[in-house]
Formats: C-alpha cells, structure tokens, sequence
C-alpha cells in the first residue's frame, strides 16, 4: 500500500501548494443557511445548515455554494446547453474528502453526480440539486519504469497521462483529446489512437482503487475484489469513485506518422465503399477513422480520414498506400509527428459556446445499404455544424473475450459517430429533432452503443446493452452499492 499513500500525499501535497491561503478559501465554505436539495428520485430535501457545514469543516479542498465564481466553473460541463445547478460542489484533494462527502450523500440520500473532465454530452456529470463532487482538484501521475505502470489520480486528465509516460518511452491507449478525463473514458471502455494495437484503456488496467458507496477504500485487481475490478472496466461510474487507476504501460517511440486527409464531399460514397473493406484488414498499428464534414451552409464540406500509424517509420508509406490510390486530396496533413501533440490536435479549447447533440453505436459491419443512408442524410443548415464519423476499432480490442471484462462490444469493426452543433444563442430543438430522425434510419445497422456517449435510454434499453455481462453486472452493483448512490451514469439496475 506505500503506493497509494505516495500517490495521494503527492497529489494533497501538490494541490495544497499551490492554494494562496487558507483564509482565501474560508468565505467558500461559510454556509448561512439550510440548504435546499433532492434525493436520487428527485424528492425535494432541505439539509440542515450546521450538517452541510460540518462537511465544509471537514475537508481539506472545498465546499462550493451557488454564488461563488468557483461553483459556476465547477458545475459546467463541456457541452453548453447543459445548464444544471447542483445544491453545492465538493473539490476533494484526498481520498478522505472524497470518503466524507460520499457518506453524506448516503446518509441524506442525495442525488450524487461526479465529474472528471466533464465531457459527458448528456450532462451525467452535473446535476439540479444534488451533489456534485468535481475531481478537478485531484489529478497527478507518477510512472514507474521498472515495472512500465503508472499510477494516476482518479480527476487527471489524459494530457496528463500521455505527457509523463511519453517522457520515458512508454504509453498507454488514452482517447483522443488531451482534456478528457481519465476517469469516465476508462471505466466505460476507453477507445484511442492506440487501442487497435495495445487494446481499450481498460484492457491496460491493472487495478483501481475507488470509494464505493459505503464510504469505504477498496483496492480492487485480479487478486483484490476480483468481481469488483472485473464490473468497473465497462461498467463506468456505478461502483464509486475511482480514486487511482493503475495503468500497463508499453514501449513506443515518441514520433508517429498522423493527421488528416480531405478530400471533396462528393467522394463520400467512393470513401464508404473503401472503408467497408479497410477496416477489418488494416495493420493493428495503424488507426484509421473516415468521417464527413458538413460546416453551417454546407460550403467547404469534405469527407476523409484521421490515422495514427505507430508502427515502424518505414513501413508508414506501404501501409497508408491504399488511401493514397484513391485520388488527389484537397487536404493532406499526414506526417512525422511527435505523439503527444497529435493526441493534443483535436483539443477545444474553448467548447462552452455551443450546444452539442449526438447518437452512436457500434457497426460490425458496413454494408451498402447503411452507406446509402449516411449518403442520403445529410441536409446543410446555416446554423449547425454536422460530422458523422466511424471510430475504428478492431486490432487488440476484438482479441478480449466479450465477457472477459464488463464490456461486452468486442466485435465491433467500428464506433458510428452522428453529431452536431449549434450556437447557444440559437434555438437546438430542430437541430436535435433532425439528428434523431437521420439517426432512426441507421440505428438498424448497430449492434449496442458506446456508453460512454449514450445516456438517458430506457432502462430495459441500458440493461441489454451490456449484452450476456448485465447479470453478473447486476448482483456487483447490488453488492457495492445497493441503494442504487451512484445512478448518473448507464445505470446498471433491474428492468
């Protein structure tokens, strides 16, 4: 256990320094009055004030009321037309704080919510009138050479993690944008650039250690609460919170062969066609997505691909010669480029600004007719931005057994991906209903949905997404948290 006492002293120690002063942060603790709140089946509640500031007393990070500059950041999510208002906010910067405040959420049956990087499009990591703990205070990652692992903070964030294993030649599958948390991709699956050759981010798991929803740390790995470290890798959010994960690392050089490659909207279906083939004979180590863009108007919509190639930088030009071969792109950045920055490429920097909708599923295969329909679909709209996108999958992810961890969608070809954007300022409700209506003519093609991109389905729905694994999904989370605390999220519960 010297491990985990190294990394959460490390972290409240990193997190401490870097707080101007106690007295800074009195007046965001200070509560003056009962608290108006729900429970997780939305039963209005009013919490004593002297409870909710004996919390506050109780934790080393803080306490956040509506009002506070801190609060209104804390309880955003990237997705700007999810506007929810939590009853108050903890920022926890050790475990014990995280142990507080999910026994007071118990205790008083709060609706609880809790946020690593926020980019949950349907806003799970937010809630009205809950609690919402927000990880941001709690991230840190420390890599261990000998033994290729590396130990994050249940809050950090995948810029993190690929920063600090890159530094010494090792790496792990860590999704696409830098600003992702570690925490929700994982626990649900955990695709990426390098998932087709060293398999899900969960598949590199090692062990976690998480709050379940009696308070307690539990170290959870193939020796430790087997059945418990078999739920959380696909079962996302429904045990606790995770508040160390621990990673397999590998080796890998630093520079890869990566970018995009356009070519003009009216070559989709030539794309498609190809595609259908491409994805289940490419090399493991080249990942290789085909998406169409189709900008507010319709002007400058194209159609391509995104690769990652990190095998030998020899074989980069043999391996992406059958792209080439089918004509002269408009665009073409594919390069030399070091890792770390193309995981950073597809950053947002500045995502609040607009609404955001999507619908997935996994596709085992693509066959003509679905081609038809993606081609068919789309409708320019000066006011939306619209991508459809297939996340390759395959390679490493396919070799796991469906029930060898909880996530079950281990045939998948390929990730469908329809979204859209719009800006705040404009009305999303017809932006949404189109989206719902093309995604009603391709959702017979798919076989399950990425959990991590898909909320808010009926439960029977929820529950037949994990497919043969919901059985035994169902007797860990009745046994880790019966009360059903842990609720936002692809609930695992009884239909």
């Amino acid at each position: 256990m010297n491990r985990r006492n190294f990394l959460h002293s490390a972290l409240a120690a990193a997190v401490a320094a870097a707080i101007p002063g106690s007295a800074a942060w009195a007046a965001l603790t200070e509560v003056v009055a009962d608290i108006a709140a729900v429970t997780g089946d939305r039963r209005p509640i009013s919490i004593e004030k002297a409870a909710v500031q004996e919390l506050a007393d109780s934790l080393r990070g803080n306490l956040l009321l509506p009002g506070n500059a801190a609060y209104e950041k804390a309880r955003r999510v990237l997705n700007g037309s999810i506007d929810r208002h939590p009853a108050f906010v903890i920022q926890p910067i050790g475990t014990t704080d995280i142990r507080n405040a999910v026994n007071f959420a118990r205790e008083r049956e709060m609706l609880l919510a809790v946020k690593c990087g926020g980019h949950s499009y349907s806003g799970s990591s937010t809630c009205d009138g809950g609690m919402q703990i927000d990880l941001s205070t709690f991230r840190h990652t420390r890599v261990d050479t000998n033994s290729r692992t590396a130990f994050v903070a249940g809050g950090s964030l995948l810029g993190e993690l690929d920063r600090e294993t890159m530094a010494v030649g090792l790496v792990t599958t860590a999704g696409t944008v830098s600003h992702t948390g570690v925490g929700g991709l994982t626990l649900g699956g955990g695709f990426g650039r390098l998932a087709r050759r060293f398999g899900l981010s969960l598949d590199n798991l090692k062990a976690v250690d998480i709050v379940t929803a009696d308070g307690q740390l539990r170290h959870a790995s193939a020796d430790e609460n087997p059945d418990l470290f078999w739920g959380v890798r696909g079962g996302g959010g429904n045990f606790g919170v995770v508040t160390a994960f621990d990673f397999q690392l590998h080796p890998m050089q630093r520079q890869v062969v990566g970018g995009n490659i356009f070519f003009p909207i009216s070559k989709l279906r030539d794309l498609l066609n190809f595609y259908s083939e491409y994805v289940h004979t490419a090399p493991d180590d080249l990942y290789c997505d085909v998406l169409a863009l189709l900008p507010p108007g319709g002007q400058d919509s194209v159609c391509g691909f995104n690769v990652c190639y990190s095998g030998a930088a020899e074989k980069a030009d043999a391996v992406l010669a059958p792209i080439r071969k089918l004509g002269t792109p408009i665009v073409d950045t594919v390069a030399a480029i070091d890792y770390v920055d193309l995981q950073r490429s597809g950053d947002d920097n500045d995502p609040r600004q607009v609404g955001e909708y999507l619908k997935s599923g996994f596709i085992n295969e693509i066959p003509g007719a679905l081609i038809d329909e993606l081609v068919a679909g789309f409708e320019p709209h000066p006011d939306r931005h619209f991508v459809v996108l297939f996340q390759h999958s395959g390679g490493a992810i396919g070799r796991v057994a469906s029930d060898a961890t909880a996530f079950a969608h281990r045939k998948s070809a390929a990730n469908l991906l329809c979204m859209l954007s719009w800006e705040l300022a404009i009305d999303g409700a017809p932006h949404i209903a189109y989206l719902k209506d093309f995604w009603s003519k391709v959702e017979r093609f798919t076989d399950g949905y990425y959990t991590n991109e898909v909320s808010n389905e009926p439960q029977a729905q929820v529950n037949s997404n994990y497919q043969g694994n919901f059985g035994r999904l169902l007797e860990v989370k009745q046994k880790y948290d019966p009360t059903n605390l842990f609720r936002l999220n692809a609930n695992i519960a009884a239909g």
